[in-house]
């Protein structure tokens, strides 16, 4: 399902890159240009873009997220399904080439990964109300 990166690998890996960054830049309070002068090697173009991307909006990701959360606010979600909530938004909204399918099994899957228990059926949940919001006629 991972479609491959030339040079890289998978986008999926990417993904989880961009997850570790923004997990820093969240954790920090730092911006993602310092984590990535620190790391002796680069991450795959696609985590960057992935991650300076949410970066750059996140207040509206936040706002985005938060439209579709039931009881819930975006400050009280576990840092990680946060991170990942927001790079699956990023995708859905930025990256229409990538099918939706695609964005929401990969947040799934990595939040079955590095999430708790109920992380992935909530993320899926979310971001199935998102895709519908932001990929109408899809």
């Amino acid at each position: 399902m991972s479609e491959s990166i030339p040079g890289f690998g998978s986008r999926r890996e990417a993904r989880e890159e961009a997850l570790g960054l923004l997990y820093e830049a969240e954790q920090t309070g730092e911006p993602i240009a310092d984590s990535l002068a620190r790391r002796p090697i680069a991450p795959a173009d696609y985590a960057i873009e992935l991650a300076s991307g949410v970066e750059a909006t996140v207040a509206d990701l936040d706002t985005l997220i938060g439209a579709h959360l039931t009881g819930w606010t975006v400050s009280r979600m576990p840092v990680v399904d946060r991170v990942i909530a927001r790079i699956a938004a990023w995708e859905l909204g930025q990256r229409p080439e990538i099918p939706t399918g695609v964005v929401l099994s990969e947040a799934v899957e990595i939040a079955t990964q590095y999430c708790a228990e109920q992380s992935p059926r909530f993320l899926n949940g979310v971001l199935r109300s998102i895709a519908d919001e932001v990929r109408v006629g899809e």
